[in-house]
């Protein structure tokens, strides 16, 4: 299983929103909301929270669960 997001169209929704402004608002570098984005960080409960109430939404509905196709 795999972590995904929607993180860049959040942004992006957001008046373009850089990655630079929206990791200074959660307390981050840039690097790990690129990180995130691509899907090669999983963020803390912590930050995965502080996003959600930047962008006023449920934590579901900016991450979301990618199942392995097991055959």
């Amino acid at each position: 299983m795999k972590l995904g997001n929607h993180l860049k169209r959040l942004r992006f929704d957001d008046n373009n929103l850089s990655q630079e402004a929206l990791a200074k608002e959660v307390g981050v570098i840039r690097q790990t909301i690129i990180s995130i984005e691509k899907g090669r960080f999983v963020p803390s409960t912590y930050l995965a929270l502080k996003l959600a109430k930047y962008f006023n939404k449920p934590v579901e509905e900016i991450f979301y669960i990618i199942e392995d196709n097991e055959n």
